[in-house]
């Protein structure tokens, strides 16, 4: 089974109807002026001597192509530099996934990527997470599962655990304001069928949504891990509108349970554009 092709396809699919939008401002921000995530991506996949190829001319494309994210600055500029740094050198950055994630947002529809976009999004959090603990008590000793590229089985099999987590936080809060419906749930599971993701996976992701929450589990997973505490939060604000009352409270209830700082959680809503109000 691989999760991370579940997270992508769903991603792809969108769970809420703001879910591409919160994806690309993460991406892009606007926040610190220069050069932006996808020049910087261009010009780390350039020059990692890994090759590139088709992602590196696509990247290049959506950058002369003025694409939405084309010219921003964003909170990713500065992130991937710190992590470049503290992972020992930029071929140790999940910087395929992201160019996948920034494509695949740009470039709109067609087939998941593989694992390629749902390790992009793991890496986005990851990302958000990171920094939106610095200079916190709670700031990361080391770079948060995800923004780092697996290199064992062992840190494959971490990185699928976590797709897992990530995976269960959002359906878990897309069940925030009652049981997801049949019809959402066909929507889904039709988007993974489109993308070849196998019957089993699709039959993994219907039991998962058909559940009853399980907020006390994920608020267990992430207690006393603050940086996949961030990671869960923002997974959250992917899969709901935060436009009722049950998904505000939902969200406050994480939040508290988890034991993030509302600063913390004020920076992760602005990477997603999402209202502090």
């Amino acid at each position: 089974m691989s999760l991370s092709e579940i997270l992508g396809s769903l991603i792809q699919s969108g769970m809420t109807a703001s879910s591409q939008d919160r994806l690309r401002n993460s991406l892009g921000g606007g926040r610190e002026g220069g050069g932006g995530l996808l020049e910087r991506l261009a010009s780390m996949i350039g020059g990692s001597g890994s090759g590139g190829g088709g992602l590196l001319e696509g990247l290049s494309s959506m950058l002369g192509g003025g694409g939405g994210l084309s010219g921003l600055g964003g909170m990713l500029g500065g992130v991937l530099g710190d992590a470049e740094k503290a992972v020992g050198g930029r071929d140790n950055l999940a910087l395929g996934g992201l160019g996948a994630l920034a494509g695949a947002l740009l470039g709109g529809g067609g087939r998941s990527m593989g694992g390629a976009l749902g390790g992009g999004v793991m890496a986005l959090l990851a990302a958000m997470a990171y920094k939106a603990l610095q200079g916190t008590d709670a700031e990361p000793a080391g770079v948060p599962v995800g923004l780092a590229e697996p290199k064992t089985d062992a840190d494959r099999r971490e990185l699928e655990q976590h797709a897992a987590l990530i995976l269960k936080a959002m359906i878990n809060a897309a069940k925030a304001d009652g049981q997801i419906d049949q019809g959402e749930v066909k929507r889904l599971v039709g988007k993974l069928q489109e993308d070849g993701i196998q019957e089993t996976d699709q039959q993994f992701l219907i039991m998962e949504l058909q559940k009853p929450m399980e907020t006390e589990q994920l608020i267990a997973a992430g207690r006393g891990h603050k940086d996949v505490a961030a990671q869960i939060y923002a997974a959250s604000l992917l899969a709901i509108e935060v436009d009722t009352p049950a998904e505000k409270a939902y969200l406050e209830q994480l939040a508290d349970g988890l034991g993030l700082a509302p600063e913390v959680t004020q920076q992760i809503r602005g990477f997603a554009g999402v209202s502090t109000a």
